[in-house]
């Protein structure tokens, strides 16, 4: 798509925080704060943020982000259709880290798994008392999920997705690589 590619373009010309500084710019553009944007809202400030798309190529640009058709785009819908695929090292280490949380082998980590994974003693809330070690390990495993979408069980995907958010904010491999070597002890 044409639009998607341009606003793409203008994004890599604005250096590794690019999509840094758009995620600023939605939160900027969402006039009435419901932190979602309609089509006014979107082509604002996507003029705002000095890219140049016809009125058509806005409206395009908008429906391919919004991807449950409900005519608002969340930033999460907007960060899925604008970041950089991951590298394949990149994935090799969030397949490493995942791998090491699914203790159980079946593609879904629960708090079974975390278990001896995660040391939910260590957390700020379960040492001062105010969460048990279930709570604790729910509360970490809704960290990867769907926020409207929380059951508790972490699919590879999800996992995936997570990271994928947080390698398009990182700039190099070796940073993201070291990253997750030093969070998972991989």
């Amino acid at each position: 798509m044409d639009a998607l590619q341009e606003l793409k373009a203008s994004l890599a010309k604005r250096g590794p925080g690019g999509i840094k500084s758009l995620g600023r710019q939605f939160r900027i553009m969402d006039d009435d704060g419901n932190k979602n944007l309609n089509l006014e809202e979107f082509c604002e400030g996507l003029t705002d943020f000095k890219v140049t798309l016809t009125p058509e190529k806005q409206k395009e640009l908008f429906a391919y982000f919004d991807k449950d058709g409900s005519g608002s785009l969340s930033f999460d819908e907007f960060l899925l259709g604008v970041r950089p695929a991951m590298s394949e090292s990149r994935k090799r280490y969030v397949d490493k880290a995942f791998a090491k949380m699914d203790k159980t082998g079946d593609g879904v980590v629960t708090v079974k798994d975390l278990k001896g994974v995660y040391n939910a003693r260590e957390h700020p809330k379960y040492k001062n008392g105010e969460w048990e070690e279930a709570r604790v390990f729910e509360e970490y495993l809704k960290s990867f999920e769907e926020p409207n979408n929380a059951d508790g069980k972490v699919t590879k995907e999800e996992f995936v997705n997570y990271y994928s958010a947080v390698s398009a904010s990182i700039d190099t491999d070796i940073y993201f690589i070291t990253m997750m070597t030093n969070a998972w002890k991989l």
